[in-house]
């Protein structure tokens, strides 16, 4: 007898922006349509409904007892690595005879890097030269230094071979350097024209703040041309993504590289964080965050980290 393949949750970050809001719910919906077969369900982690745990029970009315969760988030910081599998180990307590495998945060994979690639080109048209073009990736900024490296690494990886004049990066929130010192280190490498691109995938209020922050500092500064480019959004690469980090943590194949965990390994700066359990926090100049109510151990005497490393 065959075993029936596991549900899909997609666990999002929330945000206060409805539209935001919206278009994930909108991707969990248009995730259902594409796959009849699968039993989808999505839910945020704070801040819109619904929540999370919502989803899980959602699936549970409809008679789901295996399913894999996946982060729709860029990079792996404090929700993808802490409040999303204590969310899912306290829905394993509250729904006896479940269980669940964790996939892990999309990362800088090609395929989306495709997609920036194409909000580059829409905001630049044909005309314009890319080796005169100097791109500006703005992520979200985290309190975690491995969450903001990984945001680089997507800066390089979209430098790499598409003859940009170079890409730099920018945070929102919570880490250096803000857009407006990003796009000085633009005009100090020598950048004439800059295109502001931000590293998330839905709109809302931080990807609204990058755009206005953006224009600002254009109307200040009218010797160089800045455009702003558009989020992400569902585009099919997107959805195959997800599918495919469903599939992976359907199998059991996740692998996720604990190099740079400050929870494990002693970062300059972060020493204080190893062996210590997952703290709720608060960010008060971000999305809203508010603190959860719930931890979890990253000691190194843990045979796994709870955030499925």
């Amino acid at each position: 007898m065959t075993t029936p393949r596991p549900a899909l949750l997609i666990a999002g970050h929330g945000t206060r922006d409805e539209g935001g809001a919206e278009a994930f719910r909108a991707f969990v919906r248009e995730l259902g349509r594409l796959n009849p077969e699968l039993a989808v369900a999505g839910g945020f982690i704070e801040l819109s409904p619904p929540p999370l745990g919502e989803a899980v029970a959602e699936l549970v009315e409809r008679g789901v007892r295996r399913f894999a969760a996946v982060p729709l988030m860029l990079v792996s910081a404090g929700h993808a690595k802490g409040d999303i599998p204590a969310a899912l180990a306290r829905e394993k307590e509250r729904h006896p005879g479940i269980s669940y495998s964790y996939g892990r945060p999309l990362g800088p994979h090609p395929a989306l890097l495709r997609v920036l690639e194409r909000r580059i080109d829409e905001v630049l048209g044909d005309a314009v030269d890319r080796s005169e073009v100097m791109v500006l990736l703005v992520g979200r900024g985290s309190t975690d230094p491995d969450a903001n490296a990984e945001v680089l690494k997507a800066a390089r990886l979209l430098w790499e071979g598409r003859g940009y004049a170079g890409v730099e990066t920018a945070f929102v929130s919570l880490a250096a350097p803000d857009v407006p010192s990003g796009l000085e280190r633009c005009v100090k490498l020598g950048a004439r024209r800059v295109v502001v691109l931000p590293y998330f995938l839905f709109t809302g209020i931080l990807p609204e703040r990058v755009r206005r922050q953006t224009a600002d500092w254009a109307a200040a500064h009218s010797g160089v041309e800045v455009r702003s480019a558009d989020v992400i959004g569902a585009e099919p690469e997107l959805l195959d993504l997800v599918m495919e980090r469903y599939e992976e943590a359907a199998r059991g194949e996740v692998r996720m590289n604990c190099d740079a965990c400050v929870y494990r390994i002693a970062l300059p700066g972060f020493e204080d964080k190893v062996g210590l359990p997952q703290q709720p926090h608060f960010h008060p100049d971000d999305d809203g965050h508010h603190g959860h109510g719930h931890g979890h151990g990253h000691g190194p005497s843990h045979g796994h980290h709870a955030h499925a490393h």
